[in-house]
């Protein structure tokens, strides 16, 4: 006969069959024992982690430079070719916060200004970008993106230089067939040394055929000092002058047409410069706008290659090539008002249609389409289905 238990001698049996666990009292102070392998393995797989975050942001780094590099090659090219980025930078933010300076507001001094705050314009219209960025960055960080676009503007300068004396002298051996011929890669026996360079070089209040003139320049006596103050007769349609109005043919010269093409869109282009510059001009205002600052820097580097200077410098005897730069930008930006303001744009029409070539577009209206081949045939295509179907 069974008899009945008490709640204690049933705790007791329970206890008995599963026995309570031990309680551990941790301490914070020390680390709980775990698996050596387990933990080599959590430290491999942070360590990968580590060096693909250090890849990628090594590579985003990469990716920067070569961007801001590539960008920079615009710079010398289409903004400015000799005052710095910061210079630019800081005149507009002296502007926008309207601080003067402690200098006398001489009138050179107010055109300094105004030049560099024109090229502000021009950078932010040709790298739109810049101005969003700059005021994003911290200091260093922008620092360190001005050096790579400045590292790019550098090189594309050097490259268009390098190509031009080569150029040049094949395009002047063409065209003026000099004996002897100018060598590509030699620049002792350029400049006024030869005769045609002298010719292109010479200034055009002056006749290089006349013998006084050109011993004159050549002796470098002080009747006949070559400065920036006159203009090249390289810059010339068919490199002559009206001397009772110098701005006819002015910036029209073969030889100017030749390195644009060269520099902007490939040496190849350049073989084609006989087009004729009567046509509709289509495009855009703002690229017509740019080729100001394109053709100051392709007349410089022209002027260059001319020279007998080995390296890049801004001066050159008597000639400044940085002064030589502005006087052509002021030519385009400091007119005397309207009339020449028309002038300047169909000077600049000009040179968009030898560039870029003439467009008639403006002459296809919908009644001309209408009458051409592709809707001419689709007309036909339909008259035919309809044939086809009545006679069904």
């Amino acid at each position: 006969m069974r008899t009945s238990e008490s709640p204690s001698d049933r705790d007791s049996d329970a206890g008995s069959e599963c026995p309570h666990l031990p309680v551990i009292h941790l301490d914070p102070s020390q680390a709980m024992p775990t698996s050596s392998s387990a933990r080599a393995k959590r430290r491999i797989a942070a360590l990968e982690e580590e060096l693909e975050m250090m890849r990628q942001e090594r590579g985003g780094k990469q990716r920067k430079t070569i961007y801001y590099v590539a960008q920079g090659r615009a710079i010398r090219r289409m903004v400015c070719l000799y005052t710095s980025l910061e210079d630019l930078i800081a005149e507009n933010d002296r502007r926008y916060e309207h601080r003067s300076e402690d200098v006398v507001s001489t009138l050179e001094y107010v055109v300094r200004q105004n030049r560099m705050q024109r090229g502000y314009i021009e950078l932010m219209r040709t790298l739109p970008w810049l101005h969003e960025k700059l005021g994003e960055f911290e200091h260093e960080e922008s620092e360190e993106m001005l050096r790579k676009l400045k590292k790019g503007a550098d090189a594309a300068h050097g490259d268009d230089t390098s190509s031009l004396k080569e150029l040049v002298s094949t395009w002047v051996n063409e065209e003026f067939r000099p004996s002897p011929l100018i060598k590509p890669n030699d620049k002792q026996l350029r400049s006024f040394t030869s005769d045609v360079c002298g010719k292109l070089l010479c200034p055009a209040e002056w006749d290089w055929n006349d013998d006084r003139v050109k011993a004159g320049i050549r002796d470098r006596t002080s009747d006949y000092i070559v400065s920036e103050n006159s203009w090249p007769m390289f810059t010339y349609e068919n490199y002559k002058i009206n001397r009772d109005n110098l701005e006819e043919g002015f910036l029209k010269s073969k030889l100017l047409v030749l390195a644009f093409k060269a520099i902007f869109t490939s040496p190849s282009s350049a073989k084609e410069v006989d087009g004729d510059g009567d046509g509709a001009d289509l495009l855009e205002n703002t690229r017509r706008a740019r080729r100001k600052s394109d053709q100051t820097k392709v007349k410089t580097c022209v002027h260059f290659a001319l020279s007998s200077v080995s390296s890049w410098r801004t001066m050159d005897g008597d000639f400044d090539y940085e002064a030589f730069w502005n006087s052509i930008v002021d030519f385009f930006e400091d007119v005397p008002g309207p009339v020449a303001q028309r002038r300047m744009s169909k000077l600049l029409e000009w040179w968009t249609r030898k560039i870029f070539g003439t467009s008639h577009r403006e002459d296809l209206t919908p009644d001309v389409v209408l009458h051409m081949s592709v809707n001419t045939l689709a007309q036909q295509r339909r008259a035919m289905e309809d044939a086809a179907f009545d006679s069904d």
